[in-house]
């Protein structure tokens, strides 16, 4: 991959080795990530857990996340620090370790928190740099940067289920390879990024005005972020007792229904990679439109039916509700100029933490009513939809910036 420092681009081109770079670390990055839920029946079954405490991990991983990953945001807009990329990938690489050699319940949740610290570290860099390189293609580089963490998650419940599965916990640690290549990939990266910040130091101007007044600005923002509520609360409950809920109501073993997880998640990469591309020919709004208040018919549809058609609604769902993410990120940073590092920690830091309160709370429901409860409750999240209505169009906003 030619991402040396001596050729770094004029920021008008759209630098595709970069992008195609930052989207395979992402992939890298959240497999590993993806193997702590991918992991759950096993720790259940060797560490006798019950829901609650499964929902509780989850939890200290995605609260970590969250909680950093706006701080981690807004210092860097200021200082700008590219070698983020390759330390948060060492954290993720650390709570590998602990999830694969772990003698009890606490360093679980301390590998939990690391594998959150790296993606806090790790997520506003990588989203900056997909900005950086997409020669005004903002959409499109955003699908990109995040198709790669979502094909990531689809694939971690197949590596578990055809590696950790058989060969057993330990097996994790073989990971540790995947990582390596990350931070060697996201070395380099960085170096391009130190690069063209020295070419571009002198071009850099005042940052622009809101397009809105600043109460608006804070109501829009808060509409947005009860749509990434709504996505990532159904998303929590399908990752992380999904294959629960398969083995429960249709008696299937655990390899097949971590055959179906990864189904539903690799139709979430099919999602996020439309919903970008889509969104700078259309507008990220009309995307949103579509992605999140879409999904309620086949939402509300799955508790109901067979295992063929809860594995079709599954990929309806998962393509439709994904799309809406990478639109919201592009939507916030036009929103909010000269501010990527922060909306992206805030977004990204946001979805990881309502997952993670969800996964919680979830889990506690599930140990007292059951998952079919769960599944049904949570089929009604996409309704919240309907506050797409409270956006501000594009052309409103552009034509208060003009």
């Amino acid at each position: 991959m030619a991402i040396g420092t001596d050729s770094a681009p004029a920021r008008s081109a759209t630098t595709w080795a970069v992008i195609a770079g930052i989207s395979l670390c992402h992939m890298l990055n959240d497999v590993m990530q993806s193997l702590l839920a991918a992991i759950y029946p096993l720790l259940q079954a060797e560490f006798a857990l019950s829901f609650g405490q499964i929902g509780l991990m989850t939890f200290a991983f995605q609260v970590t996340a969250s909680l950093l990953q706006p701080g981690v945001g807004i210092v860097t807009d200021r200082h700008p620090f590219p070698m983020a990329l390759p330390i948060g990938m060492a954290s993720t690489l650390l709570g590998l370790g602990f999830l694969a050699f772990a003698t009890s319940y606490p360093l679980l949740l301390a590998g939990a928190m690391l594998i959150g610290l790296g993606s806090a570290v790790f997520h506003p860099e990588a989203s900056r740099v997909a900005r950086l390189a997409s020669g005004g293609r903002h959409g499109t580089a955003q699908s990109l940067f995040q198709v790669g963490g979502n094909l990531g998650t689809a694939l971690g419940p197949l590596l578990a289920a055809f590696i950790v599965v058989p060969l057993g916990r330990p097996s994790i640690a073989w990971f540790a390879v995947a990582a390596l290549l990350g931070m060697l990939i996201l070395s380099r990266i960085a170096a391009w990024h130190s690069a063209l910040r020295r070419r571009t130091a002198t071009q850099t101007g005042p940052r622009p005005p809101l397009p809105l007044p600043r109460a608006q600005v804070a109501f829009v923002i808060g509409v947005l972020a009860m749509l990434v509520l709504s996505k990532n609360a159904y998303t929590a409950s399908i990752s992380s007792y999904y294959t629960f809920f398969l083995m429960e109501r249709f008696g299937i073993a655990l390899q097949p229904a971590q055959v179906l997880l990864f189904v539903f998640l690799g139709a979430m990469a099919a999602g996020v990679a439309l919903g970008g591309i889509i969104g700078d020919r259309i507008g990220p709004l009309a995307v949103i439109w579509i992605s999140v208040l879409g999904a309620l018919p086949f939402t509300l549809a799955l508790p109901h039916v067979g295992l063929e058609a809860t594995a079709v609604l599954s990929v309806v769902i998962g393509i439709l509700l994904s799309c809406a993410f990478p639109a919201i990120v592009v939507y916030a940073q036009e929103l909010v100029p000269g501010r990527v590092g922060m909306v992206a920690g805030l977004f990204f830091g946001f979805a990881f933490g309502m997952g993670g309160i969800a996964a919680a709370a979830l889990g506690v429901l599930a140990d007292l009513r059951g998952l079919q409860t769960v599944f049904l409750l949570c089929s009604f999240l996409p309704a919240l939809g309907l506050l797409a209505a409270l956006l501000p169009t594009r052309r409103r906003l552009q034509g208060r910036m003009g």
